[in-house]
């Protein structure tokens, strides 16, 4: 399957909304973000952005309303998320996502953005996994400059070198995916679809190995992988074995196998320093320990 239809390429000066569809986040983080974006970009932001309701940024209508404005604003090029967390799946359905077919732009974002990647993705527009505003502040010098490429020169080409091979194996295809609890609730929702031949990028954290292996034997018995062409793994933080030993590499390895599909591991994106933008959607290539876009 071809690549997903890519939004245009943002250059400095181009106006990009910030906001806030999930969890509420703490404001230093948020401020240094902002700040670091505001150096290259016309930010477009509300101050309901800081709003919080227990362990939502607000409430579903506020969140709602912000998320639609950004689709729909003409001037916004690029919508970039405060934080992840939890909330996005809420609002999912209530969104202008017809718009957004007519006029698409980037959605960046990781974790519980998740659910916008994988319904964006379904309507063959290509999105970006990458940090949050949150996370820029703080952000390595090779993540700020992946988050950058991704967005200004979405098709330039690049790769993931000395990857962990689980299962080996050279393929090629569409890169899509995400946080892998959130796949596993939008499979449960009805929600989730890959596209055919999709290499699907998973992550997580603070999740223990058994929890892992829960979701990921329910996405395999659903079929969610039967189309896939591969699986590449990102972080696993704080994902440690309980009592019972039982690493969450061995289960990755162990869940996988009798998928007969290429499988690598430690891929640098997910919940760790080193959270490299990538776009999904975009066509990639599996050669033995490497991913090249």
């Amino acid at each position: 399957m071809p690549a997903l239809m890519m939004p245009a390429a943002l250059h400095p000066g181009d106006t990009v909304a910030v906001v806030a569809p999930s969890s509420p986040f703490g404001h230093r983080d948020f401020w240094q973000g902002l700040a670091w974006l505001r150096d290259r970009y016309r930010i477009l932001v509300s101050p309901s952005v800081l709003d919080r309701r227990g362990y939502l940024a607000g409430s579903d209508d506020r969140r709602r309303a912000e998320l639609a404005r950004a689709m729909t604003d003409p001037d916004v090029r690029a919508i970039v998320a405060a934080r992840g967390g939890y909330g996005a799946t809420r609002i999912l359905a209530d969104l202008p996502w017809d718009h957004a077919k007519s006029s698409p732009r980037w959605i960046v974002g990781f974790s519980d953005l998740t659910a916008l990647h994988v319904k964006s993705n379904a309507l063959g527009i290509a999105s970006v996994h990458g940090p949050h505003v949150t996370g820029l502040g703080r952000a390595l010098p090779e993540t700020r400059a992946a988050f950058l490429q991704a967005l200004e020169r979405p098709r330039a080409p690049h790769a993931w070198r000395d990857l962990v091979v689980l299962h080996g194996g050279d393929t090629q295809g569409v890169i899509a995916g995400g946080n892998l609890s959130l796949l596993y609730a939008l499979a449960a929702s009805g929600d989730l679809s890959f596209p055919a031949g999709a290499i699907v990028a998973i992550e997580d954290v603070t999740e223990r190995p058994y929890r892992v292996d829960r979701m990921l034997t329910s996405l395999i018995a659903g079929g969610h992988f039967s189309r896939a062409a591969a699986i590449i793994f990102g972080g696993f933080t704080q994902c440690d074995p309980g009592p019972d030993g039982v690493t969450i590499d061995e289960v990755l390895r162990e869940r996988t196998a009798g998928l007969k599909i290429p499988v690598l591991a430690r891929a640098p994106f997910g919940h760790e320093d080193r959270n490299l933008a990538f776009v999904l959607g975009a066509e990639v290539a599996i050669e033995n320990d490497a991913v090249r876009f």
